[in-house]
């Protein structure tokens, strides 16, 4: 595909048809200026020789054959940054997702497939399998031993299956099943902000790989199952852990699948800034005040530029500056919206095309560098786990956390063994009962 585009006299425009909807103007690709705007911001250009420019002329083209099984369209993040700096708002990725379907399902990459596949045959709707009652033990097992060994958390809760709870709370597999310490921070800022929320024994699972496999119907079914789970414990918010493919999953979910809720779908980062705001938290950004420990954040595209947008971003930044002093955060160039994709979404990580996405995230790893900053703050999941790759994969020797961890931190309420992600500058400061680390309880 590096030379001129060459048409066979058998070209047919089948799968054009098939995504005339997603065009402007009834389908006229005409529309397209060529401007190459699409191309030259997006990480992917010249992965297997492709970019989003060819594969819209490709589709133009009729070049069906081309298309279908090349593959580019898993190299493809879906980040919509293309759309986002596009003059005629011409949306590849939904082709490119058209495109995946246009695989047979056996043959799309084992690693999604799996993760879809095995979501489906649990109730808990976990990506990696984890039953009801492994859960359960889990989520129980650890809230008792933080109430045991930890001062002041005697009446710290993790309710499962709480009638009436105002929030419904997903959670990403990998802590209950990797690193269930992770999800102390977040149920201590929850007790702190006072909110009545609970888990649900099945349907839980805040992850939707059927949606990167370009697999509809599940993509639907997993969505209905937890929107139906939250409906049914009386719920009024669907809160989505930091997972930025979680939330929108669930969110676009609803909305392209036409599942009737009146849930309220929202982004936990939302809730961080405006329990802040009301008080209900008060972080601190004293800790940092003689370090100046340096912080700059990652904007996930699936909670901003594709769903959310600029709004939540200023949330995070809010919420970022609040814990570390304003003076010690530094941003990306580009930023927000216009941020660039870190390579860790669309199925990346799980599609086994691991060289791809080390050079498809090069671009965010120099953007981390640029700025000095020795921590990367990621309210997502797979953002969280590509860039952390990529740092030790480039050798870049920042960190990456999830914003619970500094929150929690700058509440003086990260206790000892939540802190996995934390370098040695900040492995002992403001430990819960130490001289100087102030009280969580007061107000």
């Amino acid at each position: 595909m590096n030379g001129p585009v060459r048409l066979s006299s058998t070209a047919s425009a089948t799968f054009l048809d098939k995504v005339r909807r997603l065009l402007p103007a009834g389908g006229n690709l005409n529309l397209c200026l060529t401007c190459g705007a699409c191309a030259s911001g997006c990480p992917a250009t010249g992965l297997e020789g492709m970019d989003p420019r060819k594969f819209l002329r490709m589709a133009a083209l009729g070049m069906d054959e081309e298309i279908a099984g090349h593959p580019w369209v898993w190299l493809c993040s879906l980040c919509q940054r293309c759309v986002y700096v596009c003059p005629m708002a011409i949306n590849i990725p939904a082709m490119v997702y058209e495109a995946r379907k246009l695989w047979p399902r056996e043959t799309r990459p084992k690693g999604i497939l799996g993760s879809c596949d095995m979501a489906l045959r649990n109730e808990s709707c976990s990506a990696m399998g984890t039953p009801e009652e492994d859960f359960r033990f889990v989520v129980e097992d650890v809230v008792e031993e933080v109430r045991a060994n930890q001062p002041g958390w005697q009446d710290l809760q993790a309710p499962i299956d709480k009638q009436g709870a105002e929030f419904f709370l997903s959670q990403n597999s990998r802590e209950p099943v990797t690193e269930p310490e992770e999800m102390v921070p977040l149920w201590k800022i929850l007790h702190l902000a006072g909110v009545d929320w609970t888990y649900g024994s099945t349907a839980w699972g805040g992850e939707n790989y059927c949606m990167f496999l370009a697999d509809d119907d599940c993509w639907k079914t997993i969505t209905e199952k937890t929107v139906r789970k939250a409906e049914a414990l009386g719920c009024r918010v669907y809160l989505n852990t930091e997972c930025g493919h979680s939330t929108y999953s669930v969110w676009m979910g609803v909305q392209k699948h036409g599942i009737a809720t009146d849930l309220e779908i929202a982004p936990m980062v939302r809730y961080y800034a405006r329990w802040i705001r009301e008080g209900r938290i008060r972080p601190s950004s004293d800790w940092n005040r003689d370090s100046k420990i340096r912080f700059t954040v990652q904007d996930p595209c699936q909670q901003v530029r594709k769903s959310f947008g600029d709004p939540l971003a200023e949330d995070l930044r809010f919420v970022v500056k609040t814990c570390i002093g304003e003076e010690n955060f530094v941003d990306m160039t580009p930023n927000r919206s216009n941020n660039f994709c870190c390579g860790g979404g669309g199925g990346y990580l799980q599609s086994g095309f691991t060289e791809a996405r080390h050079a498809y995230g090069r671009i965010k790893f120099d953007q981390v560098m640029a700025t000095g900053a020795r921590y990367v703050v990621t309210p997502c999941h797979n953002c969280h786990a590509q860039i952390h790759d990529l740092g030790e994969h480039f050798n870049g020797g920042y960190h990456v956390v999830h914003l619970w961890t500094l929150i929690a931190l700058s509440l003086g309420a990260l206790g000892e063994e939540e802190r996995a992600y934390l370098g040695p500058d900040l492995a002992e400061v403001w430990l819960p009962g130490q001289p100087g680390t102030p009280n969580p309880f007061e107000k």
